[in-house]
């Protein structure tokens, strides 16, 4: 609401108490009469029902008039203009949000904007990968507008709502919906629609984590088995948790643990990890290998050669790994 229209229904209230509270005194007319009046009196309709009968009342009416009628066309012109301005922004920028996300491909989606749902988004944005949100909740669409996010008000179940998120372009889908019906569900339309895409779902319940793996879930999650794990951690092994926090935080200016890709074309492929000298250039250390098949080489020897498709798990500061991700990566 702006400044204006907020100052408008102020004054407009305060004419309707004056008028009131005036023909009451003036009149002697019951309080419900009175606000009659002046209402009537200031939308200009004037049923004649009620009328002043003092010369005082007559000249308190016409001042009245003078007054109020202006600010009451002022007040309506300013809610019709509100509503009509804001209908036409809604609608202009569902369009534009629309075009963006027409032109966008190998991007995630995230179906389900709950607290989880809200994080992974801004993980994803201050990574600069990608991602749109679906969801049907008017707050929840107004909170991604006022933080720029992409998004598509919708139900995530439906097929359409997939279809206008750019399910058939998108590289995977998150499913972090309420329920894991729901998570269900939408995995099984996302893989009828994009049998590539690659999925990732949260699982309210230990049961359900291995239905959601039939139905093509690529990785289930649970959050309540990781905080759970994390905190009997703290209890366990506070150092551990510590090292695993500082590693894996994206804030954090100490230390970095993060995934690099090894793509076709890259100049260490074919050499050993004493050869690519990582270690000694960027001072990384390779903790650990995930082969393109999906083995984990974990402290991976010095003359273990590197191939296209590894994903070197490296740790270290986090300028020598973005450093290395330009020098070698790609």
């Amino acid at each position: 609401m702006s400044n204006n229209l907020k100052t408008a229904l102020i004054i407009m209230a305060a004419l309707i108490a004056i008028g009131s509270v005036g023909f009451h005194a003036i009149e002697g007319w019951g309080l419900l009469e009175s606000v009659y009046v002046t209402v009537m009196t200031l939308t200009t309709v004037g049923y004649g029902d009620f009328a002043p009968q003092s010369r005082t009342g007559m000249i308190f009416t016409m001042a009245l008039v003078a007054v109020g009628v202006g600010t009451m066309l002022y007040t309506v012109g300013l809610v019709a203009q509100t509503m009509v301005e804001g209908r036409l922004m809604n609608l202009m920028g569902r369009g534009k949000m629309e075009k963006t996300i027409e032109k966008m491909s190998n991007h995630y989606i995230i179906c389900g904007c709950g607290r989880i749902g809200m994080l992974i988004a801004r993980e994803l944005a201050a990574e600069k990968t990608p991602c749109v949100v679906v969801d049907n909740r008017p707050g929840v669409i107004q909170r991604l507008q006022d933080e720029g996010f992409v998004h598509f008000q919708g139900d995530a179940t439906h097929d359409k709502s997939l279809i206008e998120a750019g399910i058939k372009r998108a590289k995977g889908i998150v499913c972090v919906l309420p329920t894991d019906a729901q998570n269900l569900y939408v995995i099984l339309t996302a893989k009828e629609l994009n049998p590539d895409i690659w999925v990732l779902a949260r699982s309210e319940e230990e049961q359900s984590e291995r239905r959601l793996l039939r139905a093509g879930a690529d990785r289930v999650i649970s959050p309540y088995t990781l905080g759970g794990n994390r905190m009997a951690m703290a209890i366990l092994r506070p150092a551990m948790l510590d090292f695993i926090e500082i590693t894996t935080r994206r804030q954090s200016l100490e230390l970095r643990m993060d995934e690099l890709p090894i793509r076709e074309g890259s100049p260490i492929i074919g050499k050993s990890l004493e050869e690519s000298e990582i270690r000694q250039r960027y001072g990384l250390i390779i903790v650990a290998v995930k082969k393109d098949s999906g083995k984990m080489i974990f402290n991976p020897m010095a003359n273990y050669i590197i191939e296209t498709g590894d994903k070197l798990i490296a740790l270290g500061e986090e300028d020598n790994v973005t450093k290395l991700s330009q020098a070698f990566l790609g």
